[in-house]
C-alpha cells in the first residue's frame, strides 16, 4: 500500500522536485522551496507550524497525535557557485555564477515528503495512532540548519527520527561522522602607503597570512583525524602598493567528537590572537555554524535496511545506463581510475547490512539530531556510480528519471520504516536503549554559542 500511495502522487512530487531544482535556493534563503514543501503538506492535512527556532526558513508539519512522535527530517538548500543545465553531460551554466543543487537536497527534501503523505494516508486508513511529522530543516550545506533548530529545542519530544539521502549506492546507513564548525577570523589595520611610508601601515593581511601558517603548523600537533580548513574570504583589496587595513579567513575544524572540536578551536583562537599581537592589528571572531557528530543507531538502520531489502532496489533502461555512462566520461582521469576498479554504472542492488559502524570523514547537522534522538538514515542511488558530491555532474543529473525513481525509493523506505515503529512499540523502546548506550553518559550541548544567530551568508 506504501509504494502505491507513493506511486499514485509521483507526478506532483516529480514537479516539486523539480521546481526546487529550479529555485536552487542557499542557505536560509530557501524561501520559494520551503513555501512549496508547505503548501503540499497543508493540502495533505498536515499542521505547518513555521519559524521554527526563530528560522523564517524552517518549519514543522504534523499529522496524528500522541505517542510515538515520528521526524521526519528534509533538506532544500543548495550550493553557490554550482549552476548547470540538466540533462547534458557537459559543463555548461544555466546562470552565470549561480547556484545548483551539487548535494541533492531538492530530492531529499521532496522524498520525505513523499514519505510522510504516504505515513500520513496509512495511518488515516488503518486507524494507526501516533504523530508524524515533517522537519523542513535549511541550511544544511554550512549553516548547521539543524543545529539551529536542535538548540531551540524543536526535537526534544521526538521518538525517533528518519532521514536519506542521494547517494551512489543503496544502502541503510550505519556510520559516524565527523563534528565540525565554521569561525570567521576578521583583522583591523591601519592602511598606509606600501612604498612612502609602510612603517605607519599594519597589515590585516599579514595577520591572516601568519595566522595560516600557524594553523599549517598545528596540523602536525592535532589528533590524525581532525582536519582544518580554510578559505580567505576578504584579502583587503587588489592594490599592492596599499597595506591592507581589512582581511578576513574563514575556517572550517573537523573532529570525531564534539569536545574535541572545542579543544581544536581554542588553540586556533589563540594562533589568531598571537598574528594579531604579531602584526598590530585587531581581532574579531565569529562564530558562523557547527553541527554534532553523527551517532549510528543499529536498530533503526537495520529496521531501514530490512524495509530496504523488501521493497527492492529500482531498475534502469538502456537510455539511463548511457546517460549515466556519459557522465562518468567527463570525470577527471583520478577518478575514472577509481571507478575503473568498481566497474558499476547505475548501483542497481541494495549494499548488504554491516552491523559495526563504519566512520565516514564528513559532516552534516543530522549529527545534532542524532544525540538528542535515536535516528535512522539511508542512501539512495540517485545518480552515476561516482559522481561526486557537490559537482556539477551531479546538479546535470537532479532531473533525471534515475534521481527521480531514488527519490521515490527513499520515500518508500523511509514510510515503510516509520510504520513499523507506529506498529511496534517495542521498537522505540530498543532504538532509545541502544541510544543511551552509544552516548555512554554524554549529554548534547550545542556547539554555537548562545549569541549566535543564523545567517544567510556563503558556504565553504
Amino acid at each position: 500500500m506504501i509504494s502505491n500511495i507513493i506511486e499514485q502522487k509521483k507526478h506532483k512530487l516529480i514537479e516539486i522536485s523539480d521546481a526546487i531544482w529550479g529555485f536552487c535556493e542557499t542557505r536560509y534563503e530557501e524561501f520559494q522551496s520551503a513555501e512549496l514543501i508547505r503548501s503540499a503538506l497543508e493540502d495533505e492535512g498536515f499542521h505547518v507550524e513555521k519559524n521554527i527556532g526563530g528560522i523564517e526558513t524552517a518549519f514543522i508539519g504534523s499529522y496524528g497525535s500522541g505517542s510515538p512522535v515520528i521526524a521526519i527530517l528534509g533538506e532544500y538548500d543548495a550550493l553557490s557557485g554550482l549552476s548547470q543545465r540538466a540533462g547534458i553531460s557537459v559543463k555548461e551554466e544555466l546562470i552565470p555564477d549561480g547556484n545548483g543543487h551539487g548535494c541533492g537536497h531538492h530530492l531529499l527534501g521532496t522524498g520525505s515528503l513523499a514519505a510522510v503523505i504516504a505515513i500520513r494516508h496509512y495511518m488515516a486508513s488503518h486507524g494507526l495512532k501516533g504523530t508524524v511529522r515533517y522537519y523542513g530543516c535549511p541550511a544544511e550545506e554550512g549553516g548547521g540548519g539543524k543545529a539551529f533548530m536542535a538548540r531551540a529545542g524543536a526535537f526534544q519530544d521526538v521518538d525517533v527520527a528518519f532521514t536519506w539521502h542521494p547517494w551512489e549506492e543503496n544502502l541503510a546507513y550505519n556510520a559516524r561522522m565527523l563534528a565540525t564548525c565554521q569561525v570567521y577570523f576578521k583583522f583591523e589595520g591601519k592602511s598606509s602607503h606600501a612604498s612612502f611610508s609602510p612603517h605607519l601601515g599594519r597589515s590585516a593581511l599579514d595577520a591572516v597570512e601568519l595566522m595560516n601558517v600557524g594553523a599549517n603548523f598545528l596540523r602536525e600537533h592535532i589528533i590524525p583525524e581532525a582536519r582544518l580548513h580554510y578559505a580567505i574570504t576578504n584579502t583587503g583589496g587588489f592594490a599592492p602598493n596599499v597595506v591592507q587595513a581589512e582581511a578576513e579567513v574563514l575556517y572550517k575544524i573537523r573532529a570525531p567528537r564534539m569536545n574535541q572540536i572545542k579543544e581544536i578551536l581554542d588553540r586556533v583562537y589563540d594562533i589568531a590572537r598571537g598574528a594579531a599581537l604579531m602584526t598590530g592589528t585587531q581581532l574579531e571572531v565569529q562564530f558562523d555554524s557547527a553541527s554534532a557528530d553523527l551517532i549510528p543507531n543499529i536498530t533503526l538502520s537495520s529496521l531501514m535496511h530490512d524495509q530496504f531489502v523488501k521493497i527492492g532496489a529500482v531498475s534502469y533502461g538502456q537510455e539511463e545506463l548511457e546517460f549515466a555512462k556519459a557522465i562518468q566520461a567527463s570525470f577527471s582521469e583520478g577518478e575514472k581510475q577509481v571507478l575503473q576498479k568498481k566497474n558499476k554504472v547505475l548501483a542497481d542492488n541494495v549494499n548488504p547490512y554491516n552491523v559495526e559502524p563504519d566512520f565516514l570523514a564528513a559532516s552534516t547537522d543530522v549529527g545534532d539530531v542524532s544525540w538528542i534522538v535515536p535516528t535512522g538514515q539511508v542512501y539512495v542511488t540517485s545518480f552515476a556510480y561516482g559522481t561526486p558530491n557537490h559537482s556539477w555532474q551531479l546538479v546535470a543529473q537532479g532531473k533525471s528519471s534515475v534521481a527521480h525513481k531514488g527519490m521515490l525509493l527513499a520515500g518508500k523506505v523511509i514510510a515503510a520504516s516509520a510504520i513499523e515503529v507506529l506498529q511496534d512499540p517495542e521498537l522505540v523502546q530498543k532504538a532509545k536503549v541502544e541510544h543511551q548506550e552509544q552516548l555512554a553518559g554524554e549529554e548534547y550541548r550545542s556547539l554555537i554559542p548562545p549569541e549566535r544567530k543564523p545567517e544567510p551568508v556563503s558556504q565553504s
